[in-house]
């Protein structure tokens, strides 16, 4: 229908199936295939054409990683070659941070921030945006100058400050080395020890809640610690009204 010679088309079909690592699929009918290939498919369809507006509803949702990496560097090549645009829908932040120009984070059908991705990530407009970034580890705080405190039960609402950070930007330190730089010095137990490959993931006790910490060095369950988040980790917001 667009007028392109038949060489050209099978030149393009089979340039997609290699992006889509679906070689030696190409006379398969599309019902035979998987959950995944379909949907491989379905996104073949749409760049196929180089069109000039694109509408994509999670459309990586199914695919391994290896494939999701390469069409997301895919379709970014392909927006700034023909400059394209494209409303991309996605619950996955890495996805959202590769592709965007410009982000909007939307909770309970509202438009709660818009912005660049840097703008986004590092200065997020509230704690849920927060959260959708990363920065889902969440306690109350009392800033006493240099450095803050874990508010307790005793705390008034008004001394109170909702504190998020990412588990890469903390560290832990043994129990005693609460160290007088740290902004953030929080007491807790390791209850929970994940090995990721480039290091360790912890689920810390602190007071009545759980946070998340990365850290390369390897501690056994039980430990006693502190969790160390320096100032500038820190997102600071009011503490939600009781």
């Amino acid at each position: 229908m667009r007028g392109v010679t038949r060489s050209a088309i099978a030149a393009r079909v089979e340039q997609i199936l290699k992006l889509l690592q679906l070689e030696g699929f190409g006379a398969r009918a599309v019902g035979a295939l998987s959950g995944g290939q379909r949907q491989r498919v379905a996104m073949g369809r749409a760049l196929a054409v180089d069109p000039l507006l694109l509408l994509l509803d999670e459309p990586m949702s199914n695919l391994d990683y290896k494939v999701r990496l390469d069409l997301r560097h895919e379709l970014r090549a392909l927006q700034r070659r023909v400059g394209i645009t494209a409303i991309y829908v996605t619950h996955d932040r890495e996805e959202a941070l590769t592709l965007a120009d410009r982000i909007a984070v939307i909770d309970a059908g509202r438009v709660v921030q818009c912005g660049t991705p840097e703008e986004i990530f590092h200065r997020p407009a509230s704690p849920f945006v927060a959260g959708f970034m990363g920065a889902d580890n969440a306690v109350d705080v009392v800033d006493d100058g240099p450095r803050m405190r874990l508010a307790d039960e005793a705390t008034p609402a008004a001394a109170r400050t909702r504190a998020h950070f990412r588990g890469d930007r903390a560290r832990l330190a043994g129990l005693a080395q609460g160290p007088a730089d740290a902004s953030l010095s929080l007491a807790g137990t390791i209850e929970q020890a994940s090995y990721l490959g480039h290091g360790w993931r912890y689920r810390v006790r602190v007071g009545h809640g759980q946070i998340w910490v990365d850290d390369p060095a390897q501690v056994p369950e039980g430990t006693h610690t502190h969790v160390i988040v320096p100032r500038d980790a820190l997102l600071l917001f009011p503490a939600a009204q009781p």
